[in-house]
């Protein structure tokens, strides 16, 4: 009986890991929107990936050691590689459409993530899976439209969205990616040299831009939100998903993912946002449905 409380209060404190993880995840969308302004696309995408990279290096040099092989580093490029389309996506996205949106698009990823994982990790998603899919595309479709059904019919999206839109079509490939050339090597490991093939790949178009940059000019609030995007949103969350998805596998992991609309809209009002209007609470209620769908999934579909 004692072991079945401790359970319980154990899968509590996990689900609550998982809310922070989200609300430092959502976080990132209006910071990215508040910067994204000031700092090139390419640029800001640099400048994070090299931080993280540099705050990853000492814990991954004392435990492993910083060692790699060059089939090592071709797998973990190929993966950054669909990291920084993503990123660069979202900072260029955020300049023409606002946070709230892109993290609605964003709930379509575990969507395009489990049509990518038939074919190349050959993953059967199963009902309860598909189902919470499809909740989770009316949801985010009913947030982007404002739950107008003639938008939505003559798909008036504008030029973020589309931006983010493909941002987010070539994340889908991220985690059936690292499921599929995964050696067994530790994940925190894994998550450095990604983060520095990153920063190379960053380097053809964000080198140029960087140099070109005064960076005494850059404002306070800027860097804010690069340390913010880097140590929270990237360092920070890598942890917690990790740690967390050891005790509630990764498909009820990454239905957190779904709450993103409903937290960016909640820190957007606090830091004083423009209430975007009623009409997209029963978008926000599917995405809920949709977690709560995943969430209820018996432990060996996780």
């Amino acid at each position: 009986m004692k072991k079945q409380k401790w359970r319980v209060k154990s899968q509590y404190k996990i689900h609550l890991l998982m809310l922070l993880c989200a609300t430092l995840v959502s976080g990132s969308f209006p910071v990215g929107a508040a910067i994204s302004k000031e700092l090139d696309p390419a640029a800001l995408t640099l400048i994070r990936f090299g931080i993280a990279s540099l705050l990853f290096a000492p814990i991954v040099w004392y435990r492993f050691g910083l060692a790699v092989s060059p089939a090592a580093l071709f797998r973990y490029s190929i993966i950054s590689a669909v990291l920084v389309v993503f990123f660069w996506c979202m900072f260029l996205a955020l300049r023409y459409t606002s946070a709230l949106n892109t993290s609605a698009i964003f709930t379509l990823v575990p969507s395009f993530a489990g049509i990518y994982a038939i074919f190349l990790n050959k993953e059967r998603l199963g009902k309860a899976r598909l189902a919470a899919l499809l909740i989770g595309v009316t949801g985010a479709l009913w947030i982007i439209f404002r739950g107008d059904l003639g938008m939505l019919t003559s798909l008036a999206w504008n030029r973020g969205d589309l931006i983010f839109l493909g941002g987010c079509v070539v994340m889908g490939f991220y985690t059936p990616l690292v499921q599929k050339l995964h050696r067994g090597e530790p994940m925190v490991q894994m998550a450095f040299w990604i983060t520095v093939t990153g920063t190379l790949w960053l380097l053809i178009p964000g080198g140029t831009k960087l140099m070109e940059l005064e960076l005494a000019e850059i404002s306070s609030k800027v860097w804010f939100g690069v340390f913010y995007l880097a140590i929270f949103s990237t360092i920070i969350t890598f942890f917690l998903t990790q740690y967390c998805i050891l005790f509630i596998g990764p498909t009820r992991a990454m239905a957190y993912s779904y709450l993103y609309p409903g937290l960016v809209l909640i820190i957007d009002l606090i830091f004083g946002g423009l209430w975007p209007g009623i009409q997209i609470i029963p978008g926000i209620l599917i995405v809920l449905i949709a977690m709560l769908v995943v969430q209820s999934m018996k432990t060996k579909n996780k």
